[in-house]
């Protein structure tokens, strides 16, 4: 698996210290953003003798921290915000004042004090004088910084700035994206674009009434962190919900059928997977009120037509890219589910019953539980009962399961039955 794919959505925190080889620090920002990595910079003092923030904050799209107390971090405390906030720590380049002060625990400055702070992976890329890396002194910081677990990035040698030949020289960016790719799991999905519809729509009746149902959006939105944790790029499109957008997820905010239809197709160009778990509403009024319709005595009859059809719309533009649809069912669920599935030309569609069916997921809608009946042309997979976190992951698993098997593989597709869920430790 390339690094490019394995560190997307990764949240890398560069830290740079006081060498001539911060200059090779801006060429690797630009690449770990190509690979798909959001990347924020910390920088000593020292740093910024040699290269200005300006220049990071430019190529990092986001504000260069240097101060250890920053009144615009949450209570002043931006190394713990930060630390918080990475998946992994990169010093590159690590000067030798910076290892000895690490090995010696000093929290003199937001560097440092972040590194102190983080229980994430921290790595190190020394650069420095090959007499310098070479002393007893340097030699005996590294061991003990490896000791603690501390990932030493090793310099390469040959000429250096000052004239001197020999091991010191900071390793290229493509080496060290190796070697971050590598600190990670690669995920079933890593290096996908996957788009996600999830909650209700909206059919304005008049300016302060509308049709909709019960959907809560619990399961698109599990399904898009699912997605992330998986290593995929997601978009997720979403009808008016109550919850907080996922960590990393790109979010498109609609009301209308027609609005999620349109945001859809927008991105379904570049996307190689689209799950059509939204509630759409299949109705609206033909003809919305103005103004507020006045209550009367009289029965009101609205006339209504169907709105668009959102995957069948996007499979027939797309041909090739690879749909699952969802089915909320009250009864004959995989009489209709696979109805659906040979009818719309969907690669996948996963059905679960709602309403006073759905005995065993609290009726579904707004439920933090869920089960799911799955079915492909040619094969099928129950998921047991569980709560929806669960469900999306299990889900997202086979999903990329099939969807490789459909790239890279002419297999027979063949039943499969989960008969009983495996508890996460997650859930």
């Amino acid at each position: 698996m390339s690094g490019m794919q394995a560190l997307t959505n990764k949240r890398i925190l560069l830290g740079i210290t006081g060498s001539i080889a911060a200059y090779k620090s801006a060429e690797l920002v630009r690449r770990l953003r190509d690979s798909g990595a959001d990347v924020r910079v910390v920088m000593t003092e020292a740093a910024m003798a040699f290269v200005t923030p300006l220049t990071f904050q430019a190529l990092s799209g986001h504000p260069v921290h240097h101060k250890l107390v920053d009144e615009a971090a949450e209570a002043g405390m931006g190394h713990i915000e930060l630390s918080r906030w990475a998946d992994v720590i990169l010093v590159a380049p690590a000067s030798a004042d910076f290892m000895a002060r690490l090995a010696g625990g000093h929290a003199n400055d937001l560097l440092g004090a972040i590194c102190l702070a983080s229980k994430m992976p921290l790595a190190l890329a020394p650069a420095m004088n090959q007499q310098m890396w070479t002393d007893t002194a340097t030699q005996d910081n590294i061991n003990t910084l490896q000791q603690r677990g501390l990932l030493m990035l090793d310099p390469d040698s040959g000429e250096q700035a000052c004239g001197d030949i020999g091991p010191g020289r900071m390793q290229q960016p493509e080496a060290l994206i190796s070697a971050l790719a590598s600190m990670f799991e690669v995920g079933c999905l890593a290096g996908q674009h996957v788009v996600i519809t999830a909650g209700p729509t909206r059919e304005a009746i008049d300016p302060v009434r509308y049709l909709s149902n019960h959907s809560s959006g619990k399961m698109g939105y599990a399904l898009a962190t699912a997605a992330i944790e998986a290593g995929a790029k997601v978009t997720l499109i979403s009808g008016p919900t109550a919850l907080p957008i996922p960590d990393r997820v790109e979010q498109v905010s609609v009301t209308r059928a027609e609005d999620m239809l349109n945001a859809s197709l927008a991105v379904c160009g570049s996307a190689d997977i689209f799950i059509a778990a939204a509630a759409v509403a299949d109705y609206r009024p033909v003809a919305p009120m103005k103004q507020k319709l006045k209550k009367d005595a009289q029965a009101l009859t609205l006339q209504l037509e169907p709105t668009a059809d959102i995957i069948t719309a996007i499979k027939t533009q797309h041909a090739d890219l690879f749909c699952v649809g969802f089915a909320a069912e009250t009864e004959k669920l995989a009489e209709h589910a696979q109805t659906k599935l040979a009818r719309k030309n969907l690669d996948m569609i996963a059905a679960n019953l709602v309403g006073p069916a759905a005995v065993d997921t609290d009726g579904t809608f707004g439920s933090d539980n869920n089960a799911l009946q799955v079915f492909w042309h040619g094969g099928e997979m129950a998921v047991a009962p569980a709560n929806k976190n669960r469900i999306a992951r299990d889900l997202i698993a086979l999903i990329a399961q099939r969807f490789n098997l459909q790239e890279h593989s002419p297999a027979k597709d063949k039943v499969v039955t989960l008969h009983q869920h495996r508890p996460s430790p997650r859930d």
